[in-house]
């Protein structure tokens, strides 16, 4: 049986030409790094880092039915939302766990944008249609649109010359639609996945190439650089942000996963009343962060996780080395009782339980807050 080839994006040959190393993420060839993981984490973390996420899905829900379709299948509050306001949210699954963790962002009345992962777009344009039972106007526009997040405490100064909108204007989690760098109708979000501030532009893909060059012009008196997958992921690790098929799954709750803040119980939605039940109960398992005690050791993906007596208790899903703290750090599933703040667990790595303790979500502080 013949692999599915790698779909591109529409800059693919630019990110070549920029020397980046090509690698297979969510069906998609991504560039993972330009230069070196931990250079490009501090450029962010520092300055200003541009990333080309082109590979995320995007879906039009409009019409006089798309708010009903969109509260009957998001776990937040979707009719708190006015135009020019985006919110994060997820898509609870009958089961229990989660379809999708995804943005809102309400265009206008009755015109709503989603922005879904790369991963899971035709399991979400799927799960939509499936509960799409009044009517509602759904278009995939995913293959037209390039996306760009310009990250870190510069990016505003940096974009600003391209734009007559007020970057420093945008409040987090909320945007702008305008004319960017001469390209039409570009969303300007105030949002990201690297806690270091900036904007996340969505443009046409006819205009993405112009519109890239533009932006490493723009930005270069404030050092931009083009930003792999890479130092996306220690830099979304050290702020706590989910991955998607890691840290969230078909098979975790929101309540466990600490996205209790999204699960809004103001309305019905998929397994609404099973989640209200799990609230009450209490949730037996909790998603937490933790920072090793020492250098030595990176925690990984499903390494367990153990007690002093080295009795299971859980398991790692996302761990790295924190170019910030320059020690491992990690997100894993603990027993309630080993949640806490303060709590000293063991990572197993290679036989040998490392010591580490559960730490306050950002373990870096970042410059962002919902």
């Amino acid at each position: 049986m013949e692999a599915t080839p790698l779909k591109t994006v529409a800059l693919h040959d630019t990110h070549q030409q920029l020397g980046a190393k090509i690698v297979p993420f969510a069906g998609y060839a991504m560039p993972v790094r330009y230069s070196s993981d931990l250079e490009e984490h501090h450029t962010v973390r520092r300055g200003v880092g541009i990333f080309d996420v082109s590979h995320m899905g995007e879906f039009r829900v409009r019409g006089p039915q798309a708010l009903d379709l969109i509260q009957r299948t998001t776990s937040n509050d979707a009719s708190k939302l006015v135009p020019g306001k985006a919110q994060y949210s997820c898509f609870p699954n009958a089961e229990g766990g989660i379809v999708d963790d995804l943005l809102v962002y309400k265009m206008d009345e009755e015109d709503y944008f989603l922005v879904v992962n790369a991963s899971n777009i035709d399991k979400d344009w799927n799960w939509l249609q499936q509960h799409n039972t009044q009517g509602a106007e759904m278009e995939n526009v995913s293959d037209q649109l390039s996306l760009f997040a310009v990250q870190g405490p510069k990016a505003a100064a940096a974009l600003q010359s391209l734009t007559d909108v007020d970057l420093s204007a945008i409040p987090y989690y909320s945007f702008a639609k305008g004319t960017f760098a001469g390209a039409p109708d570009v969303i300007l979000s105030a949002t990201g996945y690297t806690g270091a501030g900036g904007f996340e532009l969505y443009v046409p893909n006819a205009h993405a190439a112009d519109v890239w060059t533009k932006i490493m012009e723009a930005g270069k008196p404030f050092g931009i650089k083009p930003i792999g997958l890479g130092a996306r992921d220690t830099l979304r690790l050290e702020m706590g942000y989910c991955l998607y098929g890691n840290d969230i799954t078909d098979t975790t709750s929101p309540l466990e996963a600490g996205l209790g803040w999204i699960t809004k119980f103001t309305k019905d939605f998929t397994n609404s009343e099973a989640l209200k039940t799990q609230k009450a109960a209490g949730v037996q398992r909790k998603l937490v962060g933790f920072v090793m005690d020492g250098p030595g050791g990176l925690p990984r993906s499903h390494y367990p996780l153990v007690d002093a007596e080295g009795q299971a208790i859980g398991e790692v899903t996302s761990g790295g080395q924190s170019p910030t703290l320059s020690r491992g750090i990690g997100l894993g599933y603990v027993k309630t009782e080993f949640a806490a703040p303060g709590t000293p667990i063991f990572v197993q790595v290679r036989g040998k339980n490392l010591p580490a303790t559960v730490s306050k979500l950002p373990l870096v502080p970042g410059t962002e807050e919902v």
